[in-house]
């Protein structure tokens, strides 16, 4: 017989556990540059940008649309790899099972 108890239970830990990786999330960072590492962005695993630093070397008031292209470069190469980040703890949660509207 079906109990919808000991799914409501199992709803209620998994939904602690999600909570608790994304705080997880929050705290854990990644890096990506480009253009040799003239600009570094740091974002969390809730792809959230927590920093970027550009060379000084790179700004060159002529030349804006370089610099504009560098970050965004390493603003997307951060998400990718905060997205991994992310669907590895998830992978890790669910047992490498997918569920339809989770993140992964």
């Amino acid at each position: 017989m079906f109990d919808f108890k000991q799914l409501q239970k199992l709803q209620k830990e998994m939904q602690e556990k999600m909570a608790k990786m994304q705080q997880e999330l929050e705290q854990k960072t990644v890096e990506a540059s480009s253009g040799g590492g003239v600009v570094t962005v740091t974002m969390n695993g809730n792809q959230q940008t927590v920093g970027i630093k550009i060379q000084k070397d790179a700004v060159d008031p002529d030349d804006i649309e370089m610099l504009e292209d560098l970050i965004m470069a390493a603003v997307n190469s951060a998400v990718e790899k905060s997205k991994a980040m992310s669907q590895d703890k998830m992978a890790g949660l669910t047992g490498g099972m997918r569920f339809p509207g989770l993140p992964m």
